[in-house]
């Protein structure tokens, strides 16, 4: 086997997937560990590259994301190994042709098939066709259907609006979804008035659904504010993450601390940064 560290470099393609097979194959051959690695295995690996990758694009930082990019990268393809090794099929070629083939065939505006009709004049109108096109193609019984089970919840709960909204199920302003929020968030005051709230199994199980229904609501005003609202969620949570640190770094070590001067210090956090306002958490 071909050490993937040796070679012509001069005539390797840079952008090849192919030294990356080599020194995946390479390792399941010397590395106890890799050897034992199991498709079944990778799925999580692959979940938390995806999400690495995202937070790098979140940061914007080029090094990050070439990092990043090139973990992601290294696990798709061990997933085509694996694939092969356990399956008996070998899909990166395959999957390579297959989402070429696909992403022209959903394009026929760009690539000159589309004769029936006038090409689309909005992105929106893009958006409506290729819905369309890939329930026809994948022959999927809902429109709910491309949307996977396993997706964070949040980031499915705006897809699954979106793929609502494609066959016009949908809110007819951001109005009308803001007072959605507002309905489903009295009804949450409803089940945890008077402090009700996880006094038994069934009040907290209703607690737990109208708490969802308002976080899905949310979801779509992020969607009709044209807010992604997982990046805007992440947003919040580094800004989160950034002030504490600056009011930790302040407390020094030590216990509990009283509410007061936890409040002091987040506050004069908040004005070291220059965006305090009264809205900001």
């Amino acid at each position: 086997m071909q050490d993937p560290n040796k070679g012509d470099r001069a005539t390797t393609d840079s952008c090849s997937l192919a030294p990356i097979a080599d020194l995946i194959d390479r390792l399941r051959v010397d590395c106890p560990w890799d050897r034992e690695l199991s498709l079944a295995d990778l799925r999580a690996y692959l979940i938390e590259e995806a999400h690495e990758l995202a937070a790098a694009i979140d940061e914007r930082d080029p090094a990050a994301i070439n990092e990043e990019l090139g973990d992601l990268l290294f696990e798709a393809v061990y997933v085509a190994r694996l694939t092969a090794a356990e399956l008996g099929e070998m899909p990166l070629g395959g999957a390579i042709r297959t989402v070429i083939d696909k992403m022209v065939a959903r394009h026929p505006h760009v690539f000159g098939d589309e004769k029936d009709q006038a090409a689309p004049g909005s992105a929106a109108e893009v958006a409506a066709r290729w819905e369309q096109r890939k329930r026809n193609s994948d022959g999927e019984r809902s429109v709910l259907d491309g949307v996977p089970a396993s997706l964070p919840a949040l980031v499915g709960a705006y897809r699954l609006g979106q793929k609502a909204a494609g066959i016009g199920f949908d809110w007819d302003s951001t109005e009308a979804v803001r007072a959605k929020v507002a309905e489903e968030l009295g009804e949450l005051d409803q089940e945890t008035a008077g402090g009700q709230a996880g006094q038994s199994a069934g009040a907290q199980a209703r607690v737990e659904e109208e708490l969802g229904d308002v976080l899905f609501a949310l979801a779509n005003l992020a969607r009709h504010l044209k807010v992604d609202p997982e990046r805007a969620l992440a947003a919040a949570n580094r800004k989160f993450r950034r002030r504490f640190a600056a009011m930790e770094a302040e407390l020094g070590p030590g216990g509990e601390h009283r509410m007061e001067e936890l409040e002091r210090l987040w506050e004069r956090a908040k004005e070291r940064e220059g965006r305090a306002s009264p809205g900001d958490p």
